[in-house]
């Protein structure tokens, strides 16, 4: 009896994180293309003002959501690292400016350092913007976990439209690197 219970107990470890896998997979093959109160693109590596190769295909892919018309705000996240001049939204503003966005169009949200702390204070900005639906832009691993977290924060409505991996320029290794990064994130954010 005694084996039988740690054999379904290792079981049950070993079929949560590859179900968990599974969901990150399956989110970041769809692209939710959603009307929203705002779009929100999270922040990724700057170099002095410049977005990394990562944050500029998420810019763009925001700057393409925009002029579709999926909504006519958009939230930029993401703070500094210490040393660092520019924070990531304020170069994310900067970046979408010189697209063609209008700079009334961009809030910037550049406390956030984490993937979090970010949510957290757009959630907390929501309120005074009238947010309640966000159409939420990152990479495409990363959708689900952004998902969960804005629902668990409290929108109505969290939508996911990621950077293409085509812009990426992924790797197959690289793509299941990302893979267990994000389902051990989940599990890390399920138990804090």
């Amino acid at each position: 009896m005694k084996l039988r219970l740690i054999v379904l107990a290792m079981v049950v470890l070993l079929a949560y994180p590859v179900w968990l896998g599974y969901q990150v997979w399956s989110q970041s093959h769809r692209d939710e293309n959603h009307t929203a109160d705002a779009i929100v693109v999270l922040g990724a590596a700057q170099y002095d003002g410049d977005p990394s190769p990562i944050f500029e295909a998420r810019l763009k892919q925001t700057v393409y959501l925009y002029d579709e018309g999926f909504s006519d705000s958009i939230i930029v996240t993401g703070g500094k690292q210490p040393g660092d001049r520019f924070t990531e939204a304020g170069t994310g503003e900067a970046y979408l400016v010189a697209q063609g966005v209008p700079a009334d169009a961009i809030t910037q949200e550049d406390n956030g350092r984490t993937t979090l702390q970010s949510l957290r204070e757009v959630r907390r900005m929501a309120d005074d913007l009238g947010l309640q639906s966000v159409l939420l832009v990152s990479d495409p691993m990363h959708s689900e976990r952004l998902k969960r977290i804005a629902i668990d924060l409290g929108f109505e409505h969290a939508y996911t439209s990621p950077a293409s991996y085509i812009t990426l320029n992924r790797s197959r290794l690289t793509k299941a690197k990302e893979l267990v990064r994000e389902v051990m994130s989940i599990i890390y954010y399920e138990l804090s």
